[in-house]
């Protein structure tokens, strides 16, 4: 199962780098389990495991109405979960022993990858497939990446002392326990970020938006599957890596293996710089949050990479007539986004960006200054902005041409051209972005 695979890397990683020899049951008494269930809150939930009493409300212990567990009990949860691994046939391992396997009964919520193959599971594979589960990535939308890479794994690693540091501390007792996908999703996402600091702590987090701290209860927020998508360009700006999405819960769900097209956020920074001519922008998570559509919608393309990657509320101004106001400050932002991805679609396999439709947009402006009266206007708005084929934009294009005055006479000509040779899907991309190109030149005439 895929967390036994990422917790076998990880492993083997972790050995590597730290001179060690663990084995995968040494690494989990030793490190895991005093990590993750040796304390009052736990860092993930023991699901049907030993390590978890459906009986015991987590609820009232966190309230203090009814007292935390000692350690010598959590001590003998380990005992008997380590007996159970001993004693289960190695072709009868369930979900309520190693993490993300099947459930005993095939109806359960929890079932999941169930085949009437039989496998051989070892000891070995149990409790990699929970060192594997604890190395999930929560995302915005109620799932998980588990990426079977050493380094992200590593790096994903070193975030959970944080998190139990946290949970620990008597200040943070509001803290909320169980959340270590979504500790792990921010975590990697501000360590491979531009905004990391070596120094930082709880407040500075805070700031990051990785904490929501409200009166009475104070819990980790899941990232935007686009932040991470952006770290993760970071570290590896061209890579394409495969990830199993999933959420674990009262109902399992499995989405599958989805390729990660990294170079996408590396196309998209590339673009931006090019356009706007400083890349400082981009690296604010709260701009990078902007692209990407819900996870779930991302899946279903097949791969998360430059379609994925649309803003999620551009869809709407492509469908109907709305366009930006720009009355807002964030309307530029959003601009920006808007038209990064646009011309990131229209120019795939153009390194030199130019930013054709904003002179477009300005001669459009200049068409419509030079006459009186609503008829321009409502040719441009209606006619030539709002068609929605490539045959109305050219009649709109061709009673232009019978008023237009030279240089620009050239310029639509070209144009028409151009349109000409566009596919239907181009053609929406380009006349979208020359709409928002169009409403900013007039907001700033």
């Amino acid at each position: 199962m895929i967390t036994t695979l990422v917790g076998k890397t990880f492993l083997q990683a972790y050995n590597q780098k730290y001179n060690q020899q663990y084995s995968a049951k040494d690494f989990f008494e030793k490190q895991y389990f005093e990590l993750f269930f040796n304390h009052p809150k736990y860092l993930m939930t023991g699901g049907n495991s030993p390590f978890e009493n459906p009986k015991i409300s987590w609820e009232k212990m966190y309230k203090g109405i009814i007292p935390f567990e000692s350690k010598e009990r959590h001590a003998e949860r380990l005992t008997k979960f380590i007996e159970r691994v001993e004693n289960t046939l190695s072709d009868d391992v369930d979900g309520s022993l190693a993490i993300g396997y099947p459930a005993s009964e095939i109806t359960a919520t929890t079932s999941g990858l169930v085949s009437d193959l039989k496998f051989d599971t070892s000891q070995e594979d149990i409790y990699c497939s929970w060192i594997g589960a604890g190395l999930g990535l929560g995302v915005a939308g109620g799932f998980s990446l588990l990426i079977n890479d050493a380094q992200i794994v590593l790096e994903t690693y070193e975030g959970w002392k944080y998190y139990r540091q946290y949970l620990n501390d008597q200040t943070l007792d509001k803290l909320r326990g169980n959340q270590i996908n979504s500790w792990n999703g921010q975590w990697l996402t501000y360590k491979l970020g531009n905004d990391y600091k070596e120094d930082f702590d709880f407040s500075v987090l805070s700031n990051e938006g990785i904490f929501n701290v409200e009166a009475n209860a104070v819990e980790v927020n899941t990232v935007n599957w686009s932040n991470l998508f952006f770290s993760l360009s970071r570290l590896y700006p061209s890579k394409v890596l495969n990830a199993y999405i999933y959420s674990f819960g009262q109902t399992n769900k499995t989405i599958g293996f989805i390729p990660l097209y990294l170079k996408s956020g590396t196309r998209l920074k590339n673009v931006f710089k090019q356009l706007f001519h400083t890349d400082a922008a981009f690296d604010n998570k709260d701009f990078q949050s902007l692209f990407g559509m819900h996870i779930k919608r991302a899946c279903e393309i097949g791969n998360i990479g430059m379609k994925a990657l649309r803003p999620e509320n551009l869809k709407k101004y492509m469908e109907d007539s709305k366009n930006l106001s720009f009355k807002k400050e964030e309307d530029n932002l959003i601009y920006q986004s808007y038209k990064t991805w646009l011309v990131a679609m229209l120019s795939k396999n153009k390194e030199q960006i130019t930013d054709y439709t904003a002179e477009l947009a300005k001669l459009i402006q200049r068409y419509r200054s030079g006459a009186k009266g609503n008829d321009r206007k409502n040719l441009i708005e209606k006619d030539l902005l709002g068609a929605k084929s490539k045959k109305s934009f050219l009649d709109a294009l061709t009673v232009m041409v019978n008023d237009i005055e030279k240089p620009d006479l050239d310029t639509l000509k070209n144009l028409r051209d151009e349109v000409h040779l566009m596919t239907n899907e181009e053609f929406g991309y380009f006349n979208i972005l020359l709409k928002f190109d169009y409403a900013f030149v007039e907001k700033q005439s």
